[in-house]
């Protein structure tokens, strides 16, 4: 699909503009401009000021555009397998302690891996896949992901370059590349090994400790090396961490370690998630991410609301700023990006989002949002989606319409360094597609089933597919697979191993909508979730 050119998300060609609003900086002192002007230039942001301070030098023609909203820094999402995200939430069956005891039950193969490898492997539904769930990144006001990843029948594995901005795959030496993923080859490892591997990394995102109880803390305890130091530095963020004690998680602060936290998905498969309270007390930063849409919220705005509920009603944890910080501030940091990213600061790239309104506390106003008050989000000066109003004041032509819940929107495709297949595709054709695809899941199943001809296996042309982590051989794990005693923690084995063809097991299946503003029984489903806490869903109508 797309070129291996090494280039930025969107070279320092951005457009000239002054935004006017309420400016959340998430800086260091917390500073709030009440009635701020956020000027920008050529993908950066040169000065953050009060409306009375003068304008700075390259700006006196610039007509200000008033956003009548408040204005903070992009989303950083820290966990997400985006691949996944056209599947609907799934009505978990039962309550689980790992995710060893899910990831390979027929109804999982049935309505999870079973679809996503049927559509991962039709080469021309990925432009419409990835153009959709970017979209639903993007409408949330997310501006950084982990990436969706692709692999070809030549071996070659690479990740896709989109709109929204990718941890995995920078291109940028001033944002420096996380990485997420273990080859196979150094799969197999002692945790001294892999201390030495982390130590070379800026920053290693593994899932650890997926899960509650004795089984899921085992891959956190296979980290102690025979000296019984650790294998835990600054560089490690450990996905979920939900299997972690207290005493476990001073080790990991102690250490210097991170974890992303994903609330909803914990919630809904275990009943219960990370002890946050105790990563806070020991100085563990957290992250956030919304993990997927078959388990997890639909979009990292919904994990923010997760997020503050379970603070309420476990002791007021969190503020709504610490909230906040997990998916700006703090992940930068994580990252080793915050020079450049994570805060409104002069310096600092132009990603951002608005979210309408001036009054209340300024950091609710955001976690209380829902996705119809998302008005405008600009990646590297860019504006990307946003109100008619605001893309016409900002001169962007070309966008196409597109609908938030009852709301029309405008999304802004255009861009150098995109995938050329999925830049010709808009998100109306896109949703299409995949609607349709979805009611044909078994049809397509057995296409794939068929031999492949002989003139196409000889093609020199690469053939792409999703390279699905959770589900089939991809050449590396999103999970280390450690020695502990005398015996590994390894990775849970591929589900489906050696049972029926695909077309015996897939079902026709409806494509999740692209928000909760346009999904009419999202509510009710996580409402008819049995783990959850009896305060989840009456929380999440009120926010909603």
């Amino acid at each position: 699909m797309a070129s291996n050119k090494k280039t930025p998300i969107d070279p320092a060609t951005g457009p000239v503009s002054i935004l006017a609003g309420r400016i959340v900086t998430m800086d260091a002192a917390n500073k709030v401009l009440t009635d701020g002007r956020l000027y920008i230039k050529e993908g950066s942001i040169v000065a953050v000021q009060d409306a009375a301070a003068p304008r700075p030098p390259g700006f006196s023609g610039v007509t200000i555009t008033r956003t009548n909203g408040t204005i903070y820094p992009g989303l950083i999402e820290l966990h997400n397998h985006l691949a996944y995200n056209a599947l609907r939430l799934w009505q978990v069956p039962k309550k689980y302690a790992n995710r060893d005891q899910w990831a390979g039950i027929p109804e999982y193969r049935k309505l999870i891996s079973g679809p996503m490898q049927v559509v991962g492997k039709t080469p021309e539904l990925l432009p419409a896949l990835i153009r959709y769930v970017e979209s639903k990144c993007l409408f949330a006001g997310v501006t950084t992901s982990q990436g969706i990843s692709l692999s070809s029948n030549a071996g070659i594995r690479r990740f896709y370059r989109g709109i929204v901005r990718n941890v995995e795959e920078t291109d940028e030496a001033a944002l420096p590349e996380a990485l997420a993923r273990i080859p196979d080859l150094d799969n197999d490892m002692t945790a001294a090994k892999f201390f030495e591997r982390l130590k070379k990394q800026s920053c290693f995102l593994l899932h650890l400790s997926e899960g509650l109880g004795p089984t899921a803390r085992r891959h956190f305890q296979a980290l102690q090396m025979p000296s019984h130091d650790w294998a835990i530095t600054k560089q490690l963020t450990g996905i979920h961490a939900a299997g972690l004690t207290a005493a476990d998680m001073k080790v990991h602060g102690d250490h210097g370690g991170a974890m992303v936290w994903s609330p909803m998905s914990n919630l809904l498969l275990y009943g219960g998630t990370a002890d946050v309270k105790a990563a806070k007390a020991h100085g563990v930063r957290i992250g956030i991410g919304s993990d997927w849409s078959p388990s997890g919220s639909k979009n990292l705005l919904g994990e923010l609301k997760v997020a503050k509920l379970f603070s309420q009603n476990n002791g007021d944890l969190f503020s709504s700023r610490d909230i906040i910080a997990m998916a700006t501030s703090t992940a930068a940091n994580m990252l080793r990006w915050d020079q450049l990213l994570g805060t409104l600061e002069a310096g600092k790239r132009a990603d951002l989002l608005v979210v309408a309104g001036l009054a209340g506390d300024p950091f609710d106003h955001l976690i209380d949002a829902p996705e119809t008050d998302v008005v405008l989000v600009l990646i590297n000066g860019v504006p990307r989606f946003g109100t008619a109003a605001l893309f016409e004041k900002l001169k962007v032509t070309g966008a196409e319409n597109v609908k938030v819940g009852g709301v029309t929107r405008r999304a802004f495709w255009k861009q150098d360094t995109q995938d050329p297949q999925v830049g010709r595709i808009s998100l109306s054709d896109a949703t299409d597609e995949l609607k349709e695809a979805f009611k044909k899941l078994p049809q397509l199943a057995k296409k794939l089933e068929k031999p492949v001809p002989m003139s196409r296996l000889a093609s020199r042309e690469p053939r792409w597919e999703l390279s699905l982590d959770e589900i089939e051989p991809t050449g590396a794990g999103v999970r280390p697979n450690l020695l502990f005693g005398h015996r590994h923690v390894a990775a849970q084995p591929l589900s489906g191993a050696g049972s029926k063809p695909l077309s015996q097991i897939v079902v026709p299946l409806d494509l999740d909508a692209l928000t909760v503003a346009g999904d009419a029984d999202f509510l009710d489903r996580v409402e008819s979730q049995q783990n959850i806490p009896d305060w989840l869903a009456p929380g999440l109508r009120a926010l909603y």
